[in-house]
């Protein structure tokens, strides 16, 4: 008899059938993403969005409100600068409420679009501890991060600057400006496919299935590496589109994040084997 998660989808071997917190599971071999996934996810992701436009826009403006917030209350670019990239490290946890729409979009059993948007915003209660785990597990790692990037300012900007258009405008007039760049993108880079790899997939899993933090890492990094280069191009699609929004003044993330956060959904259920390809959905 095949099991089912949450979502009524079937449970993929050694994933699916442990309750979380029975200990680390080893995944069945990740299957590879079909060709044209990248474009794919976001199509599905822009559907699932224009389908369910208010509550999407509602997590959407979430993200503005607190990219807002943030401006006006660090008055130090350094600072500024660790924060808006760090936002990269924590949104796929942010986004466990977009996750919880798409779910329920694509369930089996129809679920109002209001009963789904109140279950959305306590959506990380269906697997708590483990939820919470990797919540922390993200805090310390930006925390890291922030520490991380304003030293590296530092290294390389000693002049003053109040906000992120001021550093911006210093770093671009420095000599050795490009090298800065270069030096934080390698290391940014290291930071968030580390986040990337082990989040990928895991966090929708843990909302999908009662599977452990650890399982749920493991088989998103297999999942990762498995399909490295589609996982790559997923990755730049992510931090292109997360750059348009912040250079917009932070407004159309509120059509960005929301579209990301459905779309990862769908890569869930793609590399996880919960469903087969995402085109063979039928959402209502």
């Amino acid at each position: 008899m095949t099991e089912t998660g949450h979502a009524g989808l079937p449970s993929v071997p050694g994933v699916g059938a442990p309750a979380a917190g029975d200990g680390p599971v080893t995944p069945p071999p990740a299957p590879l993403a079909s060709p044209g996934a990248v474009r794919r996810w976001l199509w599905l992701g822009l559907r699932d969005f224009a389908a369910m436009p208010a509550a999407s826009l509602f997590y959407g403006f979430m993200f503005v409100a607190m990219a807002f917030v943030l401006e006006a209350f660090i008055h130090d670019g350094a600072w500024m600068l660790a924060f808006v990239t760090g936002f990269a490290l924590v949104a796929p946890f942010l986004a466990l409420g977009l996750y919880a729409l798409s779910r329920d979009r694509t369930s089996a059993v129809p679920v109002p679009l209001l009963a789904s948007f109140i279950a959305s915003l306590t959506a990380w209660r269906i697997n708590l501890g483990q939820v919470a785990i990797y919540g922390v597990i993200l805090t310390l790692l930006l925390a890291a991060w922030v520490r991380v990037s304003v030293v590296l300012v530092a290294l390389f900007f000693d002049q003053p600057a109040n906000s992120l258009s001021a550093l911006a405008a210093g770093l671009a007039q420095d000599p050795e400006g490009f090298v800065f760049f270069a030096v934080y993108f390698v290391v940014g880079g290291g930071f968030a496919w580390l986040v990337f790899a082990t989040g990928v997939v895991s966090l929708p899993m843990m909302l999908d299935r009662p599977v452990d933090v650890l399982s749920a890492m493991i088989w998103s990094v297999q999942a990762a590496l498995t399909n490295g280069a589609t996982m790559l191009r997923w990755a730049a699609a992510i931090a292109a589109l997360l750059g348009l929004g912040m250079l917009g003044r932070f407004l159309p993330l509120a059509l960005i994040v929301p579209v990301i956060g459905h779309a990862s959904w769908h890569v869930y259920r793609e590399l996880a084997g919960a469903a087969g390809p995402a085109d063979g959905v039928t959402a209502r």
